[in-house]
């Protein structure tokens, strides 16, 4: 069987605008991040960069740094940015060679730098970090072309500067438990990372970091990078695309193996595994985005790696991040169904519902809710429908916090809308998959908060009142009397006892400074009515008075008992064990 080398796939990974794309854009002429939602790269892209380039670009420091370029060239995956898209799903660390950490030289390691690292950690993904934004360094004067050589000459003030960055940053890697240097100072590259300052800015540092991403993956991956020409085709689904005089198409990473016109292959659809024969095979013109292409050049056959535009027939339902087979042993199709089963959730559990348009979306999406203790009933892709309406309404019956559903650039029609304001389902649509769960973490929150003010406006507090001598009022029908507030807080509509748990009657109003309100507070001074209140019988000056709660009262206020102070805690145990002796009385 005839082996050959492959180009190395090289995953760029790292913080929200840290520069990933823009690094890119400084390779290619196109443009690609401002077509983003929110400056985030949603959707895996990729980017061949020929060797020739790569030697044309890098010159005599290949010979400097001892590199031998014989691979094709380097493929770039340009990854979505936020902490779940770092784990790349199996659509990018576990069939990445190498990665590009970009980590902003002025910012130094963020929150999903780290996520970043610690995921290429666990895929064993060696990496290579490239620190941005090195004309923003202070005094550093950044132009087009060699790092070293434009390094040489700037003030030492800069160059300080710009070491100190640096090592702050080598000091943060070394607490993920990685060693780092700045890559002209790398003594062993298979025990430190190399660190390539660039400015995507000016361009300068990127002859020094394709050069050293092609050295690297030539010397240390040559093995990796062997495959069988003749070999089975695999790939994974980037997007799924309309493209005129072709009807439905899917945009593809080819990882391993060989594809042509004609084969058959297999991949994850809505209703099911798709199966189908290649009726087309169109790659991007060189140094062109798969996703930004205009023209494609039709191919009879694909070799590992390569970015490729597959047509074929009943692509209709094909579904973006599927795992892509050529059939050969008559497996493929089982391990698709597999694979998407493994991504998808139908469960037990009392929790939301989840759509996505892409399976990569969905369970970049399950895993970042999953590590919030984000519970979830059930997780697919498509359209939010009718059907998830109604049992997203059916779950909140049984927990209000399960009344949502979360879609990640899934359709919704009207009607189903519509059907979501009667049932009061909340529905929280978007294109950034961090902020679709920072909403539902918000919408939680407010829905507390608006659940508890419903509980605190119907709780009746426990309540202790001293009935000040000389200010009865009215002696009874009702009795108006001027109380202090001891302790806790009076609400209209108490029910009072006195200190023998003999029931006085019910608060029906309460006025201070001769204003009515509705709740009186500790060290209050007010009037109150009272029906069933007769001074004299069942009332008398200089008593204490408490509020007399029912058993449902009493779980209410263990509801929001965070909402009560220490003292009201303390008297509402007084107040319940006066009425549990009052009921053992009774018994006995």
């Amino acid at each position: 069987m005839t082996k050959a080398i492959r180009t190395p796939i090289i995953a760029v990974v790292g913080h929200v605008d840290a520069g990933k794309t823009s690094l890119l854009d400084r390779v290619r002429s196109t443009n690609v991040v401002e077509k983003e939602a929110g400056r985030i790269t949603q959707h895996i892209g990729a980017t061949e960069i020929p060797i020739s380039l790569v030697q044309q670009i890098a010159g005599p420091l290949i010979h400097k740094f001892g590199f031998s370029l014989n691979s094709p060239g380097l493929l770039f995956i340009d990854t979505p940015g936020h902490e779940a898209f770092t784990n790349l799903r199996e659509r990018g660390s576990s069939i990445a060679d190498l990665a590009v950490l970009v980590v902003d030289v002025n910012k130094g390691l963020q929150a999903q730098t780290k996520e970043a690292i610690t995921i290429l950690r666990n895929y064993k993904v060696p990496f290579a970090i490239a620190l941005t934004k090195l004309d923003l360094v202070d005094g550093y004067e950044s132009k087009s072309g060699s790092f070293l050589q434009n390094l040489s000459q700037q003030t030492e003030k800069a160059k300080a500067k710009l070491d100190e960055r640096l090592y702050t940053i080598v000091g943060q890697v070394f607490e993920t438990g990685f060693q780092s240097e700045r890559f002209d100072r790398v003594k062993d590259p298979t025990k430190e990372i190399a660190m390539i300052p660039i400015s995507s800015h000016t361009g300068e540092g990127m002859p020094e970091l394709l050069m050293f991403l092609a050295g690297l993956a030539q010397k240390f991956l040559e093995q990796k990078l062997n495959f069988a020409v003749e070999g089975p085709a695999k790939g994974t689904v980037l997007e799924v695309r309309d493209e005129r005089g072709f009807g439905k198409t899917i945009d593809v990473i080819l990882y391993d193996g060989s594809l042509e016109t004609g084969d058959t292959i297999v991949l994850a659809g809505k209703n099911g595994v798709i199966r189908t024969k290649v009726r087309a095979l169109l790659r991007p013109n060189t140094m062109t985005d798969i996703r930004v292409a205009e023209k494609f050049v039709s191919m009879k056959e694909a070799h590992a790696a390569t970015g490729i535009k597959i047509a074929a027939p009943g692509l209709d339902d094909a579904i973006a991040g599927s795992p892509i087979l050529e059939e050969k042993t008559g497996n493929e199709s089982a391990l698709i169904q597999n694979e998407v089963n493994r991504i998808k959730i139908e469960s037990d559990a009392i929790g939301i519902i989840v759509k996505a348009d892409t399976l990569g979306s969905l369970e970049a999406l399950i895993q970042l809710l999953q590590s919030r203790q984000i519970k979830i009933k059930r997780a697919d892709v498509g359209e939010i429908t009718r059907r998830d309406v109604l049992e997203a309404a059916a779950l909140k019956a049984k927990d209000i916090y399960a009344g949502c559903i979360l879609g990640f650039n899934a359709p919704i029609i009207d009607a189903v809308k519509k059907e979501a304001e009667v049932q009061q389902v909340h529905i929280i649509s978007g294109n950034i998959v961090y902020a679709l769960t920072e909403q539902y973490q918000q919408w939680v929150k407010q829905t507390e908060e608006n659940k508890n003010k419903a509980l605190m406006e119907k709780a009746i507090f426990p309540c202790e009142l001293h009935f000040m001598p000389n200010h009865t009022f009215r002696n009874t029908k009702p009795a108006v009397i001027g109380v202090r507030v001891v302790e806790g807080r009076l609400r209209v509509g108490t029910e009072l006892m006195n200190k023998q748990g003999e029931v006085i009657g019910k608060v029906a109003q309460i006025q201070q400074e001769k204003e009515n309100i509705d709740l009186a507070e500790k060290n209050d001074e007010v009037a109150v009515s009272i029906d069933g209140g007769n001074v004299g019988r069942n009332l008398f000056e200089n008593e204490t008075l408490y509020t007399n709660p029912t058993p449902g009262m009493l779980t209410l206020l263990k509801k929001i008992e965070s909402k009560l102070s220490e003292d009201e805690k303390e008297l509402l145990q007084r107040i319940t064990a006066l009425q549990s002796s009052l009921t053992n009385i009774q018994e006995e």
